[in-house]
Parts: structure tokens; C-alpha cells; sequence
């Protein structure tokens, strides 16, 4: 055997190892938004599904790397081939992906810790040993005598090009054509040949010389020092940041859109794209750029932040994404320029995916249980300037002044907010401006001044203080958090109303005080979406006259209990709802009075409904309202194909289905519609604005679906509905299928009627 490689062997090592980091790092994170989705129904479509799935991901990525690590300090180079082959074949034994028995159905509660035991069961095995592929591959690599081995990190490179291809691939390509079940097969098979090409690389390894990686390893390299304790601590740091953040801006947004893959997979995919610019061996965004516009981009989110509920879908979407991506190519570029020697790169990605697992558990799973409130993003925020490396001040004798000042700034911004009175109205009324004024200077101090990360970390500590101290909401607020998401009980300036609200959506409210001051008393009055002039309360009207005696009726979503009022003596209303902590709200009377004036006694069944819902006897129900999508994060799987088929079962012999489908940001009345027509049954649209906003009575869209036109009574010849046939050419959303992007599309297009 030749001593030296010759370069037709070189240019196979490379084809073969770049091939099997690639195909792997396809698979690695194209399983991810596919068992995801798998999972997502159990439990009512939350963002929270996703940000625990990142939790576990980036915890068995810990464990895949540091497996790598354990792995290539044996001496014997067969031992790690071999090792690592009869994982993956065993791993292969278990696949296609399933839902394991025994865990279909959630609990009552523990839904975190539940779904990191459904996700480790499930699929636990095969994405080990995929999560080992990366760092194993590049120390396989290195060891070939390849000349570019003494700096693999182009690798890594190659491996973050495939996982974002994946991700990009998911919602654009495999989503809308492929079925569940098709992608499952395509998964596996690629598994398949991923084996294939890690075994070429371990049969190359294995015919390479002993002494191949110290024939091409510089004096520099082979000489170079162990990486500090510090200098670890400090990569975990890094890597712990814009892992934590991408969990907080996935939910931001899932939250005002949809828990869906294509919103998943945005962040993500900018996340990864980051790993493939930072370790570039020519980067096409210098680090400095980087450095340069990452103050930039903390304001911009403090601004954003300020803005809060003015902000429209495109704003949501791009300005928090881009400023992430800012900030994370800080962060990574700051990895890629402290990398170690060769010799050392287990132990790097050791730290990476270490410090990666710390953020996702802070954002994903502590952060839920430790705040009322979304906390962690405005923390990660202000970590983020301690991101910052360490420079020589400019002016450092003006500079030793801004301490005292940031704290005479803060202390007259701050303290007129525990005080009523003009200069506290007039602070509030310009809310946006003073934080933004703040939240720019953080970035001034950076650019003008090269302060030290210490400054800048303090004054973004204020303006999210701020942010805080005087919010975007007007009136009393208090938060709710859950599994499912944080809900705030605003109460409006002079108590008239008692205001339900999810992110920036209203969920419910109801009337307090007269308008003359005095208390409301009696029965309360639904208002919102629910007014009986709206389109839910004119179909309640409709199919109760039709039927002509008290109706028996099942609502999915509780929201502030507001629809309990809408029942008459005598009817049998049923209650589904997945979100306890709702119920407790609409329960107590300090928030809402509707259950205890109407339903004192209501027993609402606790799960998701697709679950629940679908164990009620057939042929029951004169009417099912479904008002789980007034929100603007939206569970997709009860907008289903199959999800009408349960409703349609459900219905007594002239029952009808009344969908709420108002949303902002996504038109949904045509997929309602092309789902009852999948099921033979008919649609009529209702979408009519109330002017009547300041009185808490909002326009709404509501389909009514029914087996034949008698089944909704006066409804079907009203002037206010219109019978609606389904688009041909609009594909029927099913549990397989769904185009979040299309609804997106035809909301900008056409504008909210």
C-alpha cells in the first residue's frame, strides 16, 4: 500500500464522505417536521409540540456527539466502523417511523415530559445514530490522509447544506406531494443507503495508512494546546443563545400564524443556514459585517417587540427572522473564528450541541414552567450582547460616564410608571418611540463607541424593562401560561370589560359596567364573535327554530365561556376543550361571569377533540360549533377531510356544522368548504363586518355545513349567507395534507372581508 494517496483516491474520499454527511444531515432534519407532524394531532396542533420536538432533538444531538467523541478515542480504527455500522443497521430494524404503542393518547397533564417519552420511544433510535454521523464522519475524514483533512470544517459545511435543503424541501416539496405514509417510505429508504455510504467511508478509513492524519497534520496543529475550560465554557455560551432563541421566535410566530411545518422550518432552516456561512473557508458575510449590524438587529427586535399587536403578518415573519439571523450569525461567527486544531473537533461539537441543548431547554421546557409570560425571548435578547467579543473602547473617557447615566435614564423612565399622572400618560402614549429610542441607543453605544458587551447588555436590559413597564396593551393585564400557550385577561381602562386574549388575538370578552359606570347585571350578554346578530348567533337561531325544540349541541373550544350563554333552558350543551388553565380562567368570576351565570355546573371534556370528540355517540347532535380557529395559531387537524367525517357522523339525522373561521392572517372559509364537500355536504359563507368594534362586537366568517339545504332552515334563502361550492381547483386539506402557505396567499390577496 502506497504511503501517499494518490489523487484519484483523494477525489473518491471526497465524493463518498461529502455524499454521507449530506444524505444524512437530509435525513437527519427532514424526520423532524415529518414525525412531527405525526405527533402534532395528540395534542391540538400547539407550537409547544414543536418546541419540546426541539428539545429532544438537540438533547439526542448532545448524546450523538458525544457518542462520536467516546467513540474515536479507541485506538483500533475497526472498532468504531464496526460499532458504529451495527448501530445504524439495528437502528434500520426498527423504522418505517411509528407512533409506538401504548402512546396514542396524551395524559391529563405532564404533556412535555409525555412527549419527550413518545418522541425517544418512537424514533429515539435511528436519530442517535444519525445525530453521531456528523462529528464521527469528519474524525473518520481526517484520519484518510485526505489533504483537506488537517481542517474538516468545510464538512460541516456540506452537512448544514443538506439539513437546509431538507427543511426547505419539507414544506414546499414533500408536504403538498407527498402523503404521511409516502414520506415515511421515501425516509427509510434513504436510511438505507445512508448505511451504504457509511460503509464506503469506513472501508476507506480502514485501507488508509496508520499514520495517514500525521503525515498532513501542520507542525502548528499537531503542537496546539488543549482548548481551555474557559474557552469551553465560553462555546457552550455561544451555541446556548441562538439555540434558546430559535425555540422563542418559532413560537412567537406559530403563535400569531399557525403551528405548522412551513413555520417551523423558517427559522430553522435561517438557523442552519448560518452553520454554512460561518464555516466557509472564504464566508460570504464577513464576521465583521456580522458584528457590525448585530446591534442592529437586538434593537430591531425591541422595536418589534414595542410595536406588538400593530404589527401585520409580514412584519411578524420578516423583521423578527432577519434580525435573527443577525444574531445568530454573530454568535456562530464568533465559533467558527475560535474553532480548535483537527485533532480536537469531537470535543468541539461536544461543546456546540451541549450549549445548544441548554438553550432549547431553557426556551422550550423551563421557561413554560418558570414564567407567566413569553420571558424567555426578551432574555435570550439581551444575552444575545454578551455574544460580543471584547474590544478596546473608543473615547474611554466619555465612556466611563454611561454607567451613571444609563442609571439616571433608567430611573426617569421607569419610575413615572408606578405613579398616575401626566408625565406617565404622556411616557405611555409615546411607548413606541421611548423604547425604540432606548433600544437604538444600545446599538449606537456598540457602533459609535465600541462599548463593551457589558453597557450594551444593560441598556437592552431597560428598554425590555420597558417594554414591560408600560405594555401595548391598554388597561389592567394578567397572564396565563400553559402547554398551549399564554393568555392575558386585559381589563380595559374604566373595567367596562373583561378582555380574553391569546398573542395578539381576542379570544373572548364580556361586559362589566354600563356605559353610565353602573355594574351589568342578569344574564350576560355574548358579545365578540358570538353576538347573536353574528354569524354564529343567527345559525344557533336558525337550526334551533328549524328544529323547533331545544337543541343538543357539542362546541370544541371553550375560550371565556362566552357561548354558554348563547343556550336556552332545556337544551344539552357539551363543553370540549384541550387547555385546562382555559377552563380554570373562564371558570373564575373575577375574569369572566358567563359559566357561573349560565353553566354553573358545566363538566367540559378535557383533551384534544379529534380524540375526545370522536368517542361520542353517532347521530346525536343537532348542532357542532367549532370555534377552535378563532385564534390565529390554528390546529390544522380539525380542518381536515377526516376531521368533517367525525363531525358529519356526530350530527343527528338534520344536524349541522358551524365553523368559526374569522382569522387575520390566513383564509380558511374555502377549506372548510372543500372538506364538507369531500363529505357530500353543502356550505353556506357568512362574513359581514359588525361596526361595532369599540363595543367589543367584532365582524366575523362563519361556514354552516349540512347535509341537505332544509337541514339550516331559514339560513339557507338569507340574504347575509351565500351558498358556496367548493374550488376544484383547491386541493382538499387532509391529515395528510395541508397548505398553510396557499391560505396565507389568499388572505394578502383578497384582504380580510
Amino acid at each position: 500500500m502506497n504511503s501517499e494517496p494518490s489523487a484519484s483516491r483523494n477525489r473518491l474520499v471526497l465524493v463518498v464522505y461529502t455524499a454521507a454527511i449530506f444524505v444524512s444531515a437530509l435525513l437527519l432534519f427532514s424526520v423532524q417536521p415529518l414525525f412531527t407532524k405525526m405527533v402534532l394531532p395528540r395534542l391540538g396542533g400547539s407550537p409547544a409540540v414543536w418546541s419540546v420536538a426541539m428539545v429532544f432533538f438537540q438533547s439526542l444531538l448532545l448524546g450523538g456527539y458525544a457518542y462520536a467523541h467516546l467513540l474515536m478515542k479507541l485506538k483500533r480504527r475497526v472498532v468504531p466502523v464496526a460499532v458504529h455500522l451495527v448501530l445504524l443497521v439495528v437502528a434500520l430494524l426498527t423504522l418505517p417511523l411509528a407512533i409506538r404503542s401504548g402512546w396514542g393518547e396524551p395524559p391529563q397533564s405532564g404533556y412535555a415530559v409525555w412527549l419527550l417519552g413518545l418522541f425517544a420511544v418512537s424514533i429515539g433510535l435511528p436519530f442517535f445514530a444519525l445525530a453521531a454521523n456528523n462529528p464521527l464522519l469528519q474524525a473518520w475524514f481526517v484520519r484518510t490522509g485526505h489533504p483537506d483533512g488537517p481542517d474538516p470544517y468545510f464538512l460541516y459545511a456540506s452537512s448544514n447544506i443538506g439539513s437546509f435543503l431538507a427543511l426547505l424541501s419539507y414544506p414546499v416539496l414533500l408536504e403538498p406531494v407527498f402523503t404521511l405514509r409516502s414520506q415515511n417510505l421515501i425516509w427509510t429508504g434513504g436510511y438505507g443507503l445512508l448505511i451504504v455510504l457509511i460503509a464506503g467511508c469506513g472501508l476507506l478509513l480502514l485501507r488508509a495508512p496508520a499514520d495517514a492524519a500525521a503525515l498532513n497534520m501542520p507542525a502548528d496543529d499537531a503542537s496546539a494546546p488543549a482548548p481551555s475550560w474557559l474557552l469551553r465554557a465560553r462555546w457552550i455560551f455561544l451555541a446556548a443563545v441562538p439555540s434558546g432563541l430559535l425555540i422563542a421566535v418559532t413560537a412567537h410566530i406559530s403563535t400569531d400564524v399557525a403551528a405548522a411545518p412551513l413555520l417551523w422550518v423558517l427559522p430553522l432552516s435561517l438557523y442552519l443556514l448560518t452553520w454554512v456561512l460561518v464555516f466557509q473557508s472564504r464566508p460570504l458575510l464577513p464576521h465583521k459585517w456580522m458584528l457590525l449590524a448585530q446591534p442592529l438587529a437586538i434593537a430591531g427586535v425591541v422595536v418589534l417587540l414595542a410595536v406588538g399587536g400593530e404589527q401585520n403578518l409580514l412584519l411578524t415573519l420578516g423583521g423578527h427572522q432577519l434580525c435573527f439571523f443577525i444574531i445568530a450569525m454573530a454568535c456562530h461567527g464568533e465559533l467558527a473564528r475560535t474553532r480548535p486544531a483537527a485533532k480536537y473537533l469531537t470535543g468541539f461539537y461536544v461543546a456546540l450541541s451541549f450549549g445548544g441543548m441548554v438553550g432549547g431547554l431553557f426556551a422550550g421546557l423551563i421557561a413554560p414552567f418558570s414564567f407567566s409570560w413569553v420571558a424567555e425571548y426578551p432574555i435570550l435578547l439581551a444575552l444575545a450582547a454578551l455574544c460580543r467579543p471584547t474590544g478596546t473602547e473608543r473615547l474611554p473617557r466619555w465612556s466611563a460616564w454611561y454607567w451613571p447615566f444609563l442609571a439616571v435614564l433608567a430611573v426617569a423612565l421607569l419610575a413615572p410608571s408606578y405613579f398616575a399622572g401626566d408625565i406617565f400618560n404622556w411616557l405611555d402614549d409615546h411607548r413606541v418611540r421611548m423604547i425604540g429610542a432606548v433600544g437604538v441607543l444600545s446599538a449606537l453605544l456598540a457602533l459609535a463607541l465600541n462599548a463593551t458587551r457589558w453597557k450594551i447588555f444593560a441598556t437592552v436590559i431597560v428598554a425590555l424593562v420597558l417594554l414591560r413597564a408600560y405594555p401595548s396593551d391598554d388597561g389592567r393585564v394578567e397572564t396565563v401560561r400553559s402547554f398551549f400557550g399564554v393568555h392575558k385577561i386585559v381589563v380595559t381602562p374604566n373595567g367596562q370589560y373583561h378582555v380574553l386574549m391569546h398573542g395578539t388575538t381576542i379570544h373572548g370578552a364580556e361586559k362589566f359596567k354600563n356605559d353610565d359606570g353602573t355594574p351589568v347585571t342578569g344574564r350576560p350578554e355574548p358579545i365578540t364573535y358570538y353576538h347573536k346578530d353574528g354569524g354564529i348567533g343567527r345559525a344557533i337561531s336558525a337550526i334551533r327554530e328549524r328544529k323547533g325544540a331545544p337543541l343538543k349541541v357539542a362546541v370544541i373550544g371553550l375560550g371565556s365561556g362566552t357561548l354558554t350563554c348563547a343556550s336556552e333552558r332545556g337544551e344539552d350543551w357539551k363543553f370540549f376543550e384541550i387547555d385546562q388553565s382555559m377552563v380554570d380562567t373562564a371558570r373564575d368570576p373575577k375574569y369572566f361571569t358567563y359559566i357561573q351565570n349560565c353553566e354553573p355546573n358545566l363538566k367540559p371534556v378535557i383533551g384534544d377533540a379529534r380524540l375526545t370528540f370522536a368517542k361520542e355517540p353517532d347521530g346525536v347532535y343537532d348542532l357542532i360549533i367549532v370555534d377552535a380557529y378563532s385564534s390565529d395559531a390554528i390546529p390544522i387537524h380539525l380542518a381536515t377531510e377526516e376531521a368533517m367525517a367525525i363531525y358529519k357522523e356526530k350530527l343527528a339525522p338534520q344536524g349541522a356544522v358551524v365553523m368559526h373561521v374569522s382569522n387575520r392572517h390566513l383564509e380558511l372559509a374555502s377549506v372548510v368548504v372543500g372538506i364538507a364537500d369531500a363529505n357530500d355536504m353543502k356550505s353556506w359563507v357568512y362574513s359581514e363586518d359588525s361596526g361595532r368594534d369599540n363595543e367589543y362586537i367584532f365582524s366575523t366568517s362563519v361556514v354552516v355545513s349540512a347535509r341537505e339545504e332544509a337541514d339550516v332552515g331559514t339560513l339557507a334563502s338569507s340574504d347575509v349567507w351565500t351558498e358556496t361550492e367548493a374550488n376544484e381547483k383547491q386541493r382538499v386539506w387532509t391529515d395528510d395534507y395541508s397548505n398553510v402557505l396557499g391560505a396565507v396567499w389568499r388572505r394578502l390577496r383578497d384582504g380580510e372581508q
